[in-house]
């Protein structure tokens, strides 16, 4: 082991998935500050909305892999294929859950109407659209773009 932990904080494969992760965690901070003028850090660790922050950090991890070591490297070929489910899982699979969590809270509304119930509320935005994840996966290749060939230009 060359350097051992301490190396991945001098990984611009790290630092563009992480940057990317922070774009868009703050793009929704600031577009929910312009809706509501306060700032509300929960957008810092919330899921869904616009952009998606999980497909533009695997979008910056694929995009940086991609740059060094090749578009054509197996391991590109395996960031591409983590970013791809990530977005599909995105897109699908945690959107429906969304979806029926809504449906879910409206039920048990109505319920709690005539009937004593919890009156906890299951998590709504759980997912993304596709506008939300291609969004997201452009911030990711952008931010991925300007960290690893900044980071080429030091030298890292």
């Amino acid at each position: 082991m060359q350097g051992g932990f301490s190396e991945l904080f001098f990984s611009a494969c790290f630092w563009s998935a992480f940057a990317s992760w922070m774009v868009a965690q703050c793009t929704k901070m600031i577009c929910g500050f312009l809706e509501t003028k306060r700032f509300d850090f929960h957008y810092l660790v919330s899921t869904g909305g616009m952009p998606s922050a999980h497909s533009a950090s695997v979008g910056g991890l694929a995009t940086s892999v991609g740059l060094l070591e090749g578009f054509g490297s197996p391991l590109f070929v395996v960031a591409l294929g983590f970013a791809l489910i990530t977005m599909f899982d995105a897109s699908t699979v945690r959107r429906a859950a969304g979806l029926q969590a809504t449906l879910l809270n409206q039920i048990v509304d109505e319920l709690f109407k005539e009937h004593h119930l919890s009156e906890k509320k299951l998590a709504e935005l759980l997912g993304h659209t596709r506008l939300e994840v291609f969004m997201g996966a452009t911030v990711g290749v952008f931010v991925g773009m300007i960290v690893t060939v900044r980071a080429m230009m030091m030298g890292m």
